[in-house]
Formats: structure tokens, C-alpha cells, sequence
């Protein structure tokens, strides 16, 4: 699979920006990640058929309460020995523009967090045939839609640096943040997009690195994925993605064996300590969503 590859949103024509624009309707953000854009540019009719036994488990009002919650948790677990720094514009070497673009775009990033997570869990078991829905909840929240106002109106469509152009203020920050995630090279989007502010990538970096490496944040990312798993565990029905559906709608042995290690690793890899760690940024310029359904 070549993970390079990707179909950007602005090249998508047909079915596939209808997808697009439905991907980003249920997530409720104005961003089509990764994940999607190089699934979709290897096997795109595996992707066609996966978002629609999959896009039941973000439209529920359990799916609601599983988004607080997992901020909560993250952040709950994270500033109960630190607190999270914050940073007004002026504190910054970036513009007051600049900082209402940043703000809006690490909002983006706290919306997807937790519908990244359940997404990378609810694939990884459904490709290997692995249990889902083993407690399924029988509360009307269960099956009863997502509120309207969950997530709505917040965020801007994120933009990036490119691979090969980190800013020179960045030389010693991009190490930093690859030996902490164990990237080998490259970096998640998050990063790519936050490399447009070196004046405030530098710093929070600086503040936050101990702050990630700390027993709190090693917390949080298992207190996130066990509200993760808890809520996969409670889903009402199962999404068909084992192999033998996916063999009967087209989907050839080695392309499965492809698709399981791609989402085993986003599930169980580096990616682990990357999506937690974004409503934690978002925190820093107070663009982190509820934290609480009153």
C-alpha cells in the first residue's frame, strides 16, 4: 500500500467528494483526514463500503457523551499534576490573525479526536473479526441522534506545511516531537499544521514536552482508549468489515492484509499518543471544546 499516495479533497470529483462532503458532515469538521484520503487513494471501493458500516457509530447521542467524556479524560488526567499552559496572542510571536487562525484550526483538531480514535479502534476490529458490541447499550442515547449542537460551528479547514519545508526555526523541535510519538521520520498532520506558527510551536514544545512525558499523560492515553474500547464494546450492531465481507464485495486477500496493518498501526502505534495529545493543544489557546453535557 503506498501511503503516499493520497486523493486530496480539492482533486475528489463524483462519488468520492460526496464522501468527502458526508466524511466531514458526520464528523462534523471541515477537514478530511489522512486516513481517508490515502485509503480512499489505494482502494477506494473498500472505502466506499467501509464509511457506510461504519458512519452509524458517530451519529448517536452515545457517541455524543463519548466525545465530552474522552476530552474530559484526556485533559482531566493530563493537568491533574500539571496545569496546561495557556497562551494569549500578545504572549506569542505570531499576529493577532495569525492566532484567531490557529485557534480555529486546533478547534478542528479537538473535534476529530475522538471520532479518529473510535474510528481507528471500530476498523482495526472489525478488518481482523475481533468482537464488537459485546455490551451493547440499551439506553435510548444508544440509538437516538446526535444533538445538533454537539461540535457545531467550530473549526477552520486546517492547512500545512509541506513535508520537506519545516521552517529552520523548527530543526530542533521536529526531532523532539518524532523521538516522543517514535516516528522514524515525517509528521502527523497536527504538527505539519502547527509548523505554520513557529512562534508558537517553539514555545509551547518547550512548556509541554515535560508535561507529555509525564505519568499524567501516560494515564490519559489509557484512560482515553478504555472510554474508547468501552464504547466500541457498547455499540448496538456490528459493522461487516471482516474479511469474508469484504472478499464478498470485491476486496482481494492481499488488499485486506494491507487495510489491517494500516489500522492496527494507527490503532496500536504512534498514532496512539498523537490523538490524544490534541485536545491538550487546543487547551493551550482555549480552543478545546465542552467538557461537560450541562
Amino acid at each position: 500500500m503506498d501511503t503516499s499516495k493520497q486523493l486530496y479533497e480539492i482533486d475528489a470529483t463524483g462519488w468520492k467528494r460526496g464522501l468527502y462532503d458526508d466524511i466531514k458532515r458526520t464528523f462534523r469538521a471541515p477537514i478530511v483526514n489522512w486516513i481517508f484520503r490515502t485509503t480512499i487513494a489505494n482502494y477506494p471501493e473498500f472505502l466506499r463500503y467501509a464509511w457506510g458500516q461504519v458512519k452509524p457509530a458517530f451519529q448517536t447521542a452515545r457517541f455524543g457523551h463519548l466525545s465530552v467524556s474522552y476530552r474530559d479524560t484526556v485533559l482531566s488526567a493530563v493537568s491533574d499534576e500539571t496545569p496546561i499552559p495557556t497562551y494569549r496572542c500578545d504572549e506569542l510571536e505570531i499576529t493577532p490573525a495569525e492566532y484567531g487562525e490557529l485557534r480555529g484550526q486546533l478547534a478542528t483538531y479537538d473535534i476529530v479526536a475522538p471520532r479518529l480514535a473510535v474510528l481507528f479502534e471500530l476498523v482495526d476490529r472489525a478488518l481482523s473479526d475481533e468482537p464488537i458490541g459485546t455490551a451493547p447499550d440499551r439506553t435510548r442515547d444508544a440509538t437516538a441522534p446526535l444533538p445538533a449542537e454537539f461540535d457545531a460551528e467550530r473549526g477552520r479547514p486546517p492547512t500545512m506545511v509541506a513535508f520537506d519545508e519545516t521552517p529552520a526555526e523548527l530543526v530542533d523541535v521536529v526531532p523532539a516531537i518524532q523521538s516522543f510519538h517514535g516516528l522514524e521520520d515525517g509528521l502527523p498532520s497536527i504538527y505539519r499544521t502547527l509548523a505554520q506558527w513557529p512562534g508558537y510551536l517553539v514555545p509551547m514544545w518547550d512548556d509541554l514536552e515535560p508535561i507529555l512525558r509525564s505519568d499524567g499523560f501516560s494515564t490519559a492515553v489509557v484512560d482515553a482508549r478504555t472510554a474508547v474500547t468501552e464504547y466500541v464494546d457498547s455499540l448496538p450492531y456490528t459493522p461487516q468489515l471482516g474479511p469474508e465481507s469484504l472478499e464478498r464485495n470485491g476486496i482481494d486477500e492481499p488488499a485486506i492484509e494491507e487495510l489491517q496493518t494500516l489500522f492496527r498501526e494507527f490503532n496500536q502505534g504512534a498514532i496512539e499518543t498523537v490523538v490524544p495529545a490534541l485536545p491538550v493543544y487546543a487547551t493551550t489557546v482555549a480552543a478545546a471544546g465542552s467538557r461537560s453535557l450541562e
